[in-house]
Protein backbone atom coordinates (compact mmCIF):
# COMPACT_ATOMS: atom_id res chain seq x y z
CA UNK A 1 0.00 0.00 0.00
CA UNK A 2 1.08 3.56 -0.41
CA UNK A 3 2.51 5.14 2.89
CA UNK A 4 -0.71 6.66 4.24
CA UNK A 5 -1.74 10.43 5.27
CA UNK A 6 -3.36 9.42 8.14
CA UNK A 7 -2.00 10.66 11.28
CA UNK A 8 -4.63 8.82 13.17
CA UNK A 9 -4.05 5.93 12.09
CA UNK A 10 -7.38 3.68 13.06
CA UNK A 11 -8.50 2.66 9.99
CA UNK A 12 -5.68 1.47 8.03
CA UNK A 13 -4.37 -0.60 11.16
CA UNK A 14 -8.35 -2.09 11.60
CA UNK A 15 -8.19 -2.94 7.74
CA UNK A 16 -8.11 -6.81 7.29
CA UNK A 17 -5.27 -9.05 6.49
CA UNK A 18 -4.53 -8.35 2.85
CA UNK A 19 -4.96 -12.28 2.38
CA UNK A 20 -8.36 -11.54 3.03
CA UNK A 21 -9.36 -8.94 0.43
CA UNK A 22 -11.15 -9.61 -2.52
CA UNK A 23 -9.54 -9.51 -5.88
CA UNK A 24 -9.21 -5.76 -7.54
CA UNK A 25 -8.88 -4.85 -11.01
CA UNK A 26 -7.48 -1.94 -11.16
CA UNK A 27 -6.61 -0.91 -15.06
CA UNK A 28 -7.97 0.68 -17.72
CA UNK A 29 -10.04 4.08 -16.46
CA UNK A 30 -9.66 2.50 -13.09
CA UNK A 31 -5.46 2.82 -13.06
CA UNK A 32 -5.61 5.84 -10.90
CA UNK A 33 -2.12 7.14 -9.55
CA UNK A 34 -1.06 6.76 -6.16
CA UNK A 35 -1.67 9.65 -4.61
CA UNK A 36 -5.10 11.58 -4.99
CA UNK A 37 -7.74 13.49 -2.91
CA UNK A 38 -11.51 12.63 -4.42
CA UNK A 39 -12.48 15.86 -3.26
CA UNK A 40 -10.09 17.73 -5.47
CA UNK A 41 -10.52 15.31 -7.88
CA UNK A 42 -14.51 16.10 -7.57
CA UNK A 43 -15.06 19.45 -6.79
CA UNK A 44 -11.04 21.48 -6.86
CA UNK A 45 -10.76 20.47 -10.32
CA UNK A 46 -13.70 21.36 -12.04
CA UNK A 47 -13.34 25.08 -10.77
CA UNK A 48 -10.00 24.75 -12.31
CA UNK A 49 -10.89 23.94 -15.60
CA UNK A 50 -12.90 26.69 -15.39
CA UNK A 51 -16.40 25.14 -14.52
CA UNK A 52 -17.07 27.27 -11.64
CA UNK A 53 -19.46 29.81 -12.41
CA UNK A 54 -22.03 26.55 -13.21
CA UNK A 55 -24.79 25.31 -11.39
CA UNK A 56 -23.89 22.85 -8.51
CA UNK A 57 -26.94 22.66 -6.50
CA UNK A 58 -31.04 23.98 -6.91
CA UNK A 59 -32.32 24.73 -3.65
CA UNK A 60 -35.66 26.65 -2.77
CA UNK A 61 -33.38 29.86 -1.63
CA UNK A 62 -32.07 30.28 -4.93
CA UNK A 63 -28.71 28.31 -6.71
CA UNK A 64 -25.42 27.47 -5.55
CA UNK A 65 -22.14 26.82 -7.93
CA UNK A 66 -19.07 24.93 -7.83
CA UNK A 67 -17.28 27.91 -6.82
CA UNK A 68 -19.31 29.18 -4.55
CA UNK A 69 -19.47 25.87 -2.65
CA UNK A 70 -15.88 25.49 -3.16
CA UNK A 71 -15.13 28.36 -0.87
CA UNK A 72 -18.12 26.81 1.40
CA UNK A 73 -16.31 23.20 1.40
CA UNK A 74 -13.01 25.21 2.46
CA UNK A 75 -13.62 27.34 5.42
CA UNK A 76 -15.67 24.38 6.62
CA UNK A 77 -12.38 22.41 6.44
CA UNK A 78 -10.53 25.39 8.44
CA UNK A 79 -13.40 24.67 11.23
CA UNK A 80 -12.50 21.51 11.63
CA UNK A 81 -8.85 21.76 11.61
CA UNK A 82 -8.52 25.20 13.54
CA UNK A 83 -11.48 24.92 15.88
CA UNK A 84 -12.32 21.34 16.21
CA UNK A 85 -8.67 19.87 16.32
CA UNK A 86 -9.14 17.77 13.19
CA UNK A 87 -5.99 15.20 12.07
CA UNK A 88 -5.81 13.37 9.39
CA UNK A 89 -7.30 9.80 9.42
CA UNK A 90 -9.76 11.26 12.37
CA UNK A 91 -13.64 9.62 11.84
CA UNK A 92 -16.38 12.22 11.14
CA UNK A 93 -19.91 11.79 11.91
CA UNK A 94 -22.03 13.68 9.60
CA UNK A 95 -25.88 13.41 10.62
CA UNK A 96 -28.78 15.25 9.12
CA UNK A 97 -31.39 14.94 6.04
CA UNK A 98 -29.70 15.73 2.52
CA UNK A 99 -28.78 19.24 2.24
CA UNK A 100 -26.07 21.60 0.25
CA UNK A 101 -24.78 21.91 3.77
CA UNK A 102 -24.56 18.35 4.67
CA UNK A 103 -22.79 17.74 1.15
CA UNK A 104 -20.18 20.10 2.08
CA UNK A 105 -19.45 18.97 5.48
CA UNK A 106 -18.70 15.97 3.61
CA UNK A 107 -16.30 17.08 1.30
CA UNK A 108 -15.11 19.45 3.86
CA UNK A 109 -13.74 16.07 5.79
CA UNK A 110 -12.14 14.37 2.79
CA UNK A 111 -10.40 17.61 2.05
CA UNK A 112 -8.91 17.46 5.48
CA UNK A 113 -7.75 14.03 5.31
CA UNK A 114 -10.57 12.89 7.52
CA UNK A 115 -12.98 9.78 7.24
CA UNK A 116 -16.55 10.17 7.09
CA UNK A 117 -18.74 8.30 9.03
CA UNK A 118 -22.38 9.48 7.02
CA UNK A 119 -25.67 8.42 9.27
CA UNK A 120 -28.99 7.61 8.02
CA UNK A 121 -30.83 10.85 9.60
CA UNK A 122 -33.67 8.84 11.25
CA UNK A 123 -31.56 6.52 13.56
CA UNK A 124 -31.64 6.49 17.40
CA UNK A 125 -28.66 7.13 19.86
CA UNK A 126 -28.88 3.85 20.73
CA UNK A 127 -27.41 3.15 16.91
CA UNK A 128 -25.38 6.04 17.11
CA UNK A 129 -23.55 4.99 19.94
CA UNK A 130 -22.66 1.76 18.52
CA UNK A 131 -21.63 3.66 15.21
CA UNK A 132 -19.39 5.94 17.05
CA UNK A 133 -17.63 3.33 19.51
CA UNK A 134 -17.14 0.56 15.85
CA UNK A 135 -15.63 3.35 14.25
CA UNK A 136 -14.24 5.06 17.30
CA UNK A 137 -15.43 8.48 15.76
CA UNK A 138 -14.10 11.60 17.63
CA UNK A 139 -15.91 14.55 15.97
CA UNK A 140 -19.16 14.80 14.86
CA UNK A 141 -21.30 17.65 12.23
CA UNK A 142 -25.01 17.80 13.06
CA UNK A 143 -27.82 19.33 11.47
CA UNK A 144 -28.73 21.05 14.49
CA UNK A 145 -32.90 20.08 13.85
CA UNK A 146 -31.26 16.32 14.12
CA UNK A 147 -29.85 17.07 17.10
CA UNK A 148 -31.68 15.50 20.13
CA UNK A 149 -30.58 11.81 19.53
CA UNK A 150 -27.26 13.02 18.80
CA UNK A 151 -27.74 14.50 22.61
CA UNK A 152 -28.36 11.88 23.67
CA UNK A 153 -25.47 9.67 22.63
CA UNK A 154 -23.07 12.09 23.77
CA UNK A 155 -24.63 10.95 27.50
CA UNK A 156 -23.77 7.65 26.57
CA UNK A 157 -20.18 7.50 25.10
CA UNK A 158 -17.52 9.91 25.96
CA UNK A 159 -15.75 8.67 22.59
CA UNK A 160 -16.89 12.13 20.59
CA UNK A 161 -14.33 15.11 21.33
CA UNK A 162 -15.67 18.08 19.59
CA UNK A 163 -19.24 18.35 17.78
CA UNK A 164 -20.59 20.98 15.98
CA UNK A 165 -24.04 22.00 14.52
CA UNK A 166 -25.18 23.73 11.41
CA UNK A 167 -27.98 25.19 10.19
CA UNK A 168 -27.79 26.70 13.77
CA UNK A 169 -27.81 30.72 14.70
CA UNK A 170 -25.57 30.01 17.93
CA UNK A 171 -22.52 31.46 18.46
CA UNK A 172 -20.94 28.32 18.07
CA UNK A 173 -22.64 27.15 15.43
CA UNK A 174 -20.99 25.74 12.40
CA UNK A 175 -22.32 28.72 9.97
CA UNK A 176 -20.85 31.23 13.27
CA UNK A 177 -17.30 29.84 12.96
CA UNK A 178 -16.99 29.42 9.38
CA UNK A 179 -17.24 33.46 8.84
CA UNK A 180 -14.15 33.68 9.86
CA UNK A 181 -12.03 31.81 8.09
CA UNK A 182 -10.50 31.64 4.93
CA UNK A 183 -12.47 30.48 1.34
CA UNK A 184 -8.75 28.47 0.46
CA UNK A 185 -7.68 25.65 2.01
CA UNK A 186 -4.91 22.92 1.17
CA UNK A 187 -6.39 19.89 1.26
CA UNK A 188 -4.42 16.81 2.49
CA UNK A 189 -1.98 14.62 0.38
CA UNK A 190 -4.14 11.58 0.98
CA UNK A 191 -3.17 8.25 -0.34
CA UNK A 192 -5.40 6.54 -3.39
CA UNK A 193 -5.52 3.53 -0.60
CA UNK A 194 -6.01 5.91 2.64
CA UNK A 195 -9.43 5.02 3.70
CA UNK A 196 -12.08 8.41 2.92
CA UNK A 197 -15.30 6.47 4.61
CA UNK A 198 -16.49 4.30 6.44
CA UNK A 199 -20.34 2.99 5.76
CA UNK A 200 -22.80 0.91 7.81
CA UNK A 201 -24.88 -1.49 6.63
CA UNK A 202 -27.67 -3.86 8.72
CA UNK A 203 -26.40 -7.55 8.98
CA UNK A 204 -28.19 -11.01 9.98
CA UNK A 205 -26.23 -10.74 13.55
CA UNK A 206 -28.51 -7.88 14.43
CA UNK A 207 -25.03 -5.45 14.80
CA UNK A 208 -24.48 -3.10 11.58
CA UNK A 209 -21.21 -3.96 9.80
CA UNK A 210 -18.73 -1.41 9.10
CA UNK A 211 -16.97 -1.24 5.67
CA UNK A 212 -14.21 1.00 4.43
CA UNK A 213 -13.42 2.62 1.36
CA UNK A 214 -10.53 4.17 0.16
CA UNK A 215 -10.41 7.29 -1.70
CA UNK A 216 -9.57 5.51 -5.27
CA UNK A 217 -12.82 3.74 -4.55
CA UNK A 218 -15.05 7.07 -4.81
CA UNK A 219 -13.77 7.30 -8.34
CA UNK A 220 -14.43 3.98 -9.50
CA UNK A 221 -17.74 4.16 -8.44
CA UNK A 222 -18.17 7.47 -10.76
CA UNK A 223 -16.24 5.90 -13.75
CA UNK A 224 -18.05 2.43 -13.67
CA UNK A 225 -22.03 2.29 -13.91
CA UNK A 226 -22.52 6.25 -14.33
CA UNK A 227 -20.22 6.03 -17.29
CA UNK A 228 -21.20 2.42 -18.94
CA UNK A 229 -25.09 3.10 -17.85
CA UNK A 230 -25.90 6.28 -17.83
CA UNK A 231 -25.83 9.20 -20.15
CA UNK A 232 -25.07 12.20 -17.49
CA UNK A 233 -23.59 15.28 -18.91
CA UNK A 234 -22.97 18.94 -17.46
CA UNK A 235 -26.79 20.47 -18.83
CA UNK A 236 -28.20 17.28 -16.15
CA UNK A 237 -30.32 18.37 -13.47
CA UNK A 238 -30.23 15.02 -10.90
CA UNK A 239 -32.37 14.64 -8.03
CA UNK A 240 -32.82 11.48 -5.80
CA UNK A 241 -34.27 10.14 -2.60
CA UNK A 242 -31.90 8.36 -1.25
CA UNK A 243 -30.00 9.66 1.85
CA UNK A 244 -26.27 10.34 1.57
CA UNK A 245 -25.76 7.60 4.17
CA UNK A 246 -26.85 5.19 1.60
CA UNK A 247 -24.20 4.68 -1.07
CA UNK A 248 -26.52 4.45 -3.51
CA UNK A 249 -27.88 8.30 -2.14
CA UNK A 250 -24.00 8.86 -1.87
CA UNK A 251 -23.08 8.45 -5.83
CA UNK A 252 -26.64 8.61 -7.37
CA UNK A 253 -27.51 12.00 -5.70
CA UNK A 254 -24.43 13.71 -5.50
CA UNK A 255 -21.26 12.32 -7.06
CA UNK A 256 -21.86 11.18 -10.19
CA UNK A 257 -23.04 14.65 -11.34
CA UNK A 258 -20.12 16.50 -10.30
CA UNK A 259 -17.51 14.11 -11.92
CA UNK A 260 -19.17 15.32 -14.89
CA UNK A 261 -19.96 19.04 -13.91
CA UNK A 262 -23.74 18.62 -13.75
CA UNK A 263 -25.93 19.73 -11.07
CA UNK A 264 -28.22 18.52 -8.64
CA UNK A 265 -31.54 19.49 -6.26
CA UNK A 266 -31.76 17.57 -3.40
CA UNK A 267 -35.26 16.24 -1.17
CA UNK A 268 -34.75 16.86 2.29
CA UNK A 269 -38.06 14.64 3.21
CA UNK A 270 -38.21 12.57 0.12
CA UNK A 271 -41.94 11.46 -0.67
CA UNK A 272 -44.15 10.79 -3.66
CA UNK A 273 -45.13 14.21 -3.59
CA UNK A 274 -41.45 15.83 -2.61
CA UNK A 275 -39.96 13.81 -5.87
CA UNK A 276 -42.57 14.96 -8.28
CA UNK A 277 -42.68 18.25 -7.23
CA UNK A 278 -38.97 18.64 -7.31
CA UNK A 279 -38.84 17.26 -10.88
CA UNK A 280 -41.48 19.73 -11.56
CA UNK A 281 -39.63 22.89 -9.69
CA UNK A 282 -36.10 22.15 -11.05
CA UNK A 283 -37.10 20.73 -14.86
CA UNK A 284 -34.94 17.47 -13.36
CA UNK A 285 -33.62 15.15 -16.12
CA UNK A 286 -32.57 12.38 -14.30
CA UNK A 287 -33.54 10.71 -11.17
CA UNK A 288 -32.63 7.61 -8.86
CA UNK A 289 -34.99 6.33 -6.51
CA UNK A 290 -36.26 2.94 -5.56
CA UNK A 291 -38.87 0.43 -7.36
CA UNK A 292 -41.48 1.24 -4.48
CA UNK A 293 -41.13 5.05 -5.34
CA UNK A 294 -41.56 4.70 -8.94
CA UNK A 295 -44.75 2.55 -8.56
CA UNK A 296 -46.21 4.70 -5.90
CA UNK A 297 -45.74 8.03 -8.62
CA UNK A 298 -47.53 6.05 -11.26
CA UNK A 299 -51.03 7.22 -9.61
CA UNK A 300 -49.40 10.57 -9.44
CA UNK A 301 -48.20 11.37 -12.80
CA UNK A 302 -51.04 13.80 -13.72
CA UNK A 303 -50.84 16.36 -11.10
CA UNK A 304 -46.98 17.30 -11.84
CA UNK A 305 -45.12 18.23 -14.87
CA UNK A 306 -42.42 15.64 -15.43
CA UNK A 307 -41.72 15.99 -18.96
CA UNK A 308 -38.46 17.14 -18.26
CA UNK A 309 -37.59 13.57 -17.14
CA UNK A 310 -34.97 11.50 -19.30
CA UNK A 311 -33.56 8.94 -17.34
CA UNK A 312 -34.90 6.64 -14.51
CA UNK A 313 -32.63 4.86 -11.98
CA UNK A 314 -33.58 2.06 -9.68
CA UNK A 315 -32.13 0.09 -6.92
CA UNK A 316 -31.75 -0.70 -3.91
CA UNK A 317 -34.41 -3.88 -4.10
CA UNK A 318 -35.19 -5.72 -6.86
CA UNK A 319 -36.72 -3.76 -9.90
CA UNK A 320 -40.20 -6.00 -10.89
CA UNK A 321 -40.97 -6.36 -14.62
CA UNK A 322 -44.79 -5.00 -14.33
CA UNK A 323 -43.19 -1.70 -12.85
CA UNK A 324 -40.98 -1.13 -15.36
CA UNK A 325 -43.40 -2.05 -18.39
CA UNK A 326 -46.09 0.37 -16.44
CA UNK A 327 -43.75 2.94 -16.11
CA UNK A 328 -42.19 3.29 -19.87
CA UNK A 329 -45.89 3.41 -20.48
CA UNK A 330 -46.50 5.88 -18.78
CA UNK A 331 -43.02 8.14 -19.44
CA UNK A 332 -41.89 6.67 -22.55
CA UNK A 333 -38.68 5.87 -20.09
CA UNK A 334 -37.01 2.60 -19.57
CA UNK A 335 -35.88 2.72 -15.76
CA UNK A 336 -32.00 1.14 -15.24
CA UNK A 337 -32.27 -1.17 -12.97
CA UNK A 338 -28.84 -2.28 -10.90
CA UNK A 339 -27.94 -4.27 -7.87
CA UNK A 340 -25.02 -2.78 -5.92
CA UNK A 341 -23.86 -3.11 -1.78
CA UNK A 342 -22.08 -1.12 0.58
CA UNK A 343 -19.46 -3.64 0.98
CA UNK A 344 -18.72 -2.91 -2.92
CA UNK A 345 -19.78 0.82 -2.63
CA UNK A 346 -22.21 1.09 -5.50
CA UNK A 347 -24.08 -1.02 -8.46
CA UNK A 348 -21.55 -3.77 -10.63
CA UNK A 349 -24.77 -5.58 -12.59
CA UNK A 350 -26.50 -2.81 -14.57
CA UNK A 351 -27.62 -2.37 -18.22
CA UNK A 352 -27.97 0.69 -19.98
CA UNK A 353 -31.19 1.75 -21.79
CA UNK A 354 -30.76 -0.17 -25.12
CA UNK A 355 -29.68 -3.63 -23.30
CA UNK A 356 -32.26 -3.51 -20.97
CA UNK A 357 -34.47 -7.14 -20.24
CA UNK A 358 -37.02 -6.38 -18.34
CA UNK A 359 -37.48 -8.37 -14.99
CA UNK A 360 -33.51 -8.92 -15.11
CA UNK A 361 -30.90 -7.07 -13.35
CA UNK A 362 -28.39 -7.02 -16.35
CA UNK A 363 -24.89 -8.07 -17.12
CA UNK A 364 -21.66 -6.94 -15.02
CA UNK A 365 -20.97 -3.29 -15.66
CA UNK A 366 -17.24 -2.50 -17.40
CA UNK A 367 -14.95 -3.12 -14.75
CA UNK A 368 -16.93 -5.78 -12.81
CA UNK A 369 -16.92 -9.62 -13.55
CA UNK A 370 -19.43 -11.63 -12.14
CA UNK A 371 -20.86 -15.90 -12.14
CA UNK A 372 -22.66 -17.61 -10.00
CA UNK A 373 -21.47 -20.74 -8.38
CA UNK A 374 -23.03 -23.84 -6.82
CA UNK A 375 -23.30 -24.12 -2.72
CA UNK A 376 -19.72 -25.22 -1.84
CA UNK A 377 -18.25 -22.26 -3.35
CA UNK A 378 -15.82 -23.57 -5.87
CA UNK A 379 -17.79 -24.70 -9.29
CA UNK A 380 -19.05 -22.21 -11.90
CA UNK A 381 -23.05 -23.21 -12.08
CA UNK A 382 -24.49 -23.95 -15.14
CA UNK A 383 -26.74 -21.57 -17.10
CA UNK A 384 -30.35 -21.20 -15.38
CA UNK A 385 -29.21 -22.60 -12.45
CA UNK A 386 -30.06 -20.72 -9.04
CA UNK A 387 -26.78 -20.53 -7.28
CA UNK A 388 -24.20 -17.92 -5.05
CA UNK A 389 -23.88 -14.52 -6.95
CA UNK A 390 -19.80 -13.99 -6.93
CA UNK A 391 -18.36 -10.51 -7.76
CA UNK A 392 -14.99 -8.80 -8.32
CA UNK A 393 -14.10 -5.29 -9.76
CA UNK A 394 -11.81 -2.43 -8.73
CA UNK A 395 -13.89 -1.69 -5.65
CA UNK A 396 -14.20 -4.71 -3.06
CA UNK A 397 -15.30 -5.86 0.60
CA UNK A 398 -12.91 -4.37 3.73
CA UNK A 399 -14.79 -4.53 6.71
CA UNK A 400 -13.64 -3.07 10.06
CA UNK A 401 -11.89 -5.20 12.53
CA UNK A 402 -14.37 -8.06 11.04
CA UNK A 403 -12.35 -11.29 10.14
CA UNK A 404 -14.36 -13.28 10.45
CA UNK A 405 -17.41 -11.56 8.33
CA UNK A 406 -14.84 -10.24 5.79
CA UNK A 407 -13.73 -14.74 5.59
CA UNK A 408 -17.73 -14.71 4.77
CA UNK A 409 -18.11 -12.35 2.21
CA UNK A 410 -14.77 -12.82 0.11
CA UNK A 411 -14.06 -16.29 -0.89
CA UNK A 412 -10.63 -17.08 -3.30
CA UNK A 413 -10.82 -13.70 -4.05
CA UNK A 414 -14.58 -13.19 -4.98
CA UNK A 415 -17.17 -10.94 -3.15
CA UNK A 416 -20.20 -12.57 -2.09
CA UNK A 417 -22.93 -10.10 -1.70
CA UNK A 418 -25.33 -13.01 -0.36
CA UNK A 419 -28.09 -12.81 -3.17
CA UNK A 420 -29.17 -15.94 -5.45
CA UNK A 421 -28.89 -15.60 -8.74
CA UNK A 422 -29.18 -17.23 -11.91
CA UNK A 423 -27.75 -16.44 -15.24
CA UNK A 424 -29.33 -17.18 -18.63
CA UNK A 425 -27.78 -17.75 -21.68
CA UNK A 426 -27.61 -14.53 -23.09
CA UNK A 427 -25.18 -13.59 -19.75
CA UNK A 428 -28.63 -11.92 -18.73
CA UNK A 429 -28.73 -12.00 -14.16
CA UNK A 430 -31.91 -12.66 -13.09
CA UNK A 431 -32.58 -12.44 -9.01
CA UNK A 432 -33.90 -14.74 -7.12
CA UNK A 433 -33.54 -13.73 -3.21
CA UNK A 434 -31.19 -13.05 -0.51
CA UNK A 435 -29.19 -15.99 1.12
CA UNK A 436 -29.63 -14.85 4.47
CA UNK A 437 -32.23 -12.99 6.79
CA UNK A 438 -31.93 -9.71 5.29
CA UNK A 439 -35.13 -7.91 4.85
CA UNK A 440 -35.03 -5.73 1.89
CA UNK A 441 -38.18 -3.25 2.28
CA UNK A 442 -38.57 0.17 -0.25
CA UNK A 443 -34.93 -0.20 -0.76
CA UNK A 444 -34.11 -0.37 3.00
CA UNK A 445 -31.89 -3.19 4.52
CA UNK A 446 -33.32 -4.64 8.10
CA UNK A 447 -32.03 -6.72 10.24
CA UNK A 448 -34.48 -8.99 11.06
CA UNK A 449 -32.18 -9.57 14.38
CA UNK A 450 -32.11 -6.12 15.37
CA UNK A 451 -36.25 -6.12 15.25
CA UNK A 452 -36.16 -9.08 17.41
CA UNK A 453 -33.94 -7.96 20.32
CA UNK A 454 -36.24 -4.31 20.23
CA UNK A 455 -39.45 -6.48 20.76
CA UNK A 456 -37.56 -8.58 23.37
CA UNK A 457 -37.27 -5.95 25.71
CA UNK A 458 -40.98 -5.11 25.62
CA UNK A 459 -42.55 -6.49 28.79
CA UNK A 460 -45.18 -8.36 26.81
CA UNK A 461 -43.08 -10.20 24.10
CA UNK A 462 -41.73 -13.79 25.42
CA UNK A 463 -40.72 -14.96 22.34
CA UNK A 464 -40.46 -13.05 18.40
CA UNK A 465 -39.22 -13.93 14.93
CA UNK A 466 -38.85 -11.31 12.68
CA UNK A 467 -39.01 -12.19 8.84
CA UNK A 468 -40.03 -10.44 5.20
CA UNK A 469 -42.98 -11.54 3.97
CA UNK A 470 -44.05 -10.61 -0.06
CA UNK A 471 -45.76 -7.00 -0.66
CA UNK A 472 -46.51 -5.50 -3.65
CA UNK A 473 -45.72 -2.00 -2.72
CA UNK A 474 -42.57 -2.58 -0.72
CA UNK A 475 -41.33 -5.64 -2.41
CA UNK A 476 -41.12 -6.83 1.36
CA UNK A 477 -42.15 -6.07 4.50
CA UNK A 478 -41.42 -6.22 8.12
CA UNK A 479 -43.23 -8.83 10.10
CA UNK A 480 -43.11 -9.79 13.77
CA UNK A 481 -44.44 -13.32 14.88
CA UNK A 482 -44.41 -12.75 18.50
CA UNK A 483 -45.98 -15.13 21.38
CA UNK A 484 -47.40 -13.24 24.71
CA UNK A 485 -45.88 -13.67 28.08
CA UNK A 486 -48.65 -14.87 30.50
CA UNK A 487 -51.49 -11.98 30.91
CA UNK A 488 -51.25 -10.25 27.82
CA UNK A 489 -53.85 -10.62 25.40
CA UNK A 490 -52.85 -9.74 21.71
CA UNK A 491 -55.60 -7.16 20.78
CA UNK A 492 -55.08 -4.27 17.92
CA UNK A 493 -54.25 -1.63 20.86
CA UNK A 494 -51.35 -3.83 21.72
CA UNK A 495 -50.44 -4.44 18.20
CA UNK A 496 -49.88 -0.51 17.61
CA UNK A 497 -47.95 -0.13 21.60
CA UNK A 498 -45.71 -2.65 20.54
CA UNK A 499 -44.83 -0.55 16.98
CA UNK A 500 -44.20 2.30 18.87
CA UNK A 501 -42.07 1.12 21.03
CA UNK A 502 -39.68 -0.68 18.39
CA UNK A 503 -39.84 2.92 16.52
CA UNK A 504 -38.58 4.90 19.73
CA UNK A 505 -36.04 2.56 19.84
CA UNK A 506 -34.51 2.20 16.84
CA UNK A 507 -34.87 4.05 13.32
CA UNK A 508 -38.40 3.86 12.65
CA UNK A 509 -38.48 2.74 9.12
CA UNK A 510 -37.11 -0.94 10.69
CA UNK A 511 -40.64 -1.14 12.65
CA UNK A 512 -42.80 -4.63 12.19
CA UNK A 513 -45.53 -3.01 10.03
CA UNK A 514 -47.26 -6.29 10.50
CA UNK A 515 -47.83 -8.45 13.59
CA UNK A 516 -49.21 -11.83 14.31
CA UNK A 517 -49.38 -13.68 17.57
CA UNK A 518 -48.50 -17.01 17.84
CA UNK A 519 -48.64 -19.58 20.88
CA UNK A 520 -45.63 -21.29 19.84
CA UNK A 521 -42.72 -20.43 17.16
CA UNK A 522 -41.11 -22.78 15.32
CA UNK A 523 -37.87 -23.94 16.12
CA UNK A 524 -35.71 -27.40 15.50
CA UNK A 525 -34.85 -29.71 17.96
CA UNK A 526 -32.15 -27.74 19.78
CA UNK A 527 -34.28 -24.70 19.98
CA UNK A 528 -33.01 -22.64 17.12
CA UNK A 529 -35.41 -20.72 15.87
CA UNK A 530 -36.73 -21.94 11.99
CA UNK A 531 -37.41 -18.23 10.55
CA UNK A 532 -37.42 -19.93 7.26
CA UNK A 533 -40.80 -21.65 8.03
CA UNK A 534 -41.91 -17.77 9.47
CA UNK A 535 -41.44 -17.48 5.66
CA UNK A 536 -43.15 -20.40 4.12
CA UNK A 537 -46.22 -19.80 6.15
CA UNK A 538 -46.56 -16.14 3.95
CA UNK A 539 -46.16 -17.59 1.10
Amino acid sequence: MEPSAHRDTFARDHLPPQDLWPDLILEGDFAYPPRLNCAVELLDKNVEQGEGDRVLFHTPDGTQTYVEFLFEVNRIAHVLVDDLGLVPGNRVLLRGPNTPRLAACWFAVVKAGGICVTTMPLLRAYELTYTVEKARVSHALCDAHFRDELDKTLAETDRLESVAYFHSDADDGLEARMAAKPDTFAAVDTAADDVVLIGFTSGTTGKAKATMHFHRDVLAICDAFPKSCLDIGPDDVVIGSPPLAFTFGLGGDLLFPMRVGASCAFIPKPSVDTILQTIHDYGATVCFTSPTAYRAMLGRLDEFDVSSLRQCVSAGEPLPAPTFYAWHEATGIKIVDGIGSTEMLHIFISAPEDAIKPGTTGKPIPGYEAKVVDDDFGTEAAPGTVGFLAVRGPTGCRYLDDPERQQSYVKDGWNYPGDAYLMDEDGYFHYQSRTDDMIITSGYNVSGLQVESVLLKHEAVGECGVVGVPDEARGHLVKAFIVLREGFDGSEALVKELQDFVKAEIAPYKYPRAIAFMDALPRTQTGKLQRFRLREQEG
